[in-house]
């Protein structure tokens, strides 16, 4: 299978095989006016298999969303058919409307102009917790 390579654009690489559908929805992607690739299990020789978004525009992407569904994935900035930035991506300190809290009590359910924000408790897990009422996300 060949994908045209872009002249300018954003590539979103080594995405876990599986996840790059959720981070494609997750980006509102399909809003886009310019081509955007998804391309599911691609080989790849350090993973085994991964996904990769190519977005043939240079837009501004959520780093906190990509990094909450996958901590491990490089972000390539492309100008002029080259890469001229990659960026490693890790799991964010805290999340800003990327969730929405759970609980029914919380404030953040009644007050809707309120954002809802999520630290992280456990980095090893994975957990992040409502900053406003502790509830696990």
């Amino acid at each position: 299978m060949n994908v045209d390579s872009i002249k300018n654009g954003i590539v979103i690489d080594h995405i876990t095989a599986g996840k790059g559908m959720q981070i494609y929805n997750l980006l509102g992607l399909d809003s886009l006016e310019c081509s955007v690739a998804l391309i599911k299990n691609a080989p790849s020789r350090k993973m085994g298999k991964k996904d990769i978004i190519k977005i043939d525009a240079d837009i501004k992407v959520n780093t906190d969303i990509i990094g909450y569904v996958d901590p491990d994935i490089t972000v390539n900035i492309i100008v002029d058919g080259k890469t001229v930035d990659k960026k490693t991506i890790e799991l964010p300190e805290r999340l800003t409307n990327v969730l929405t809290c759970k609980n029914p009590r919380c404030i953040s359910a009644t007050e809707q102009e309120l954002p809802h924000i999520f630290t992280l408790a456990d980095k090893e897990s994975r957990v992040y917790r409502c900053l406003y009422c502790e509830a696990k996300a």
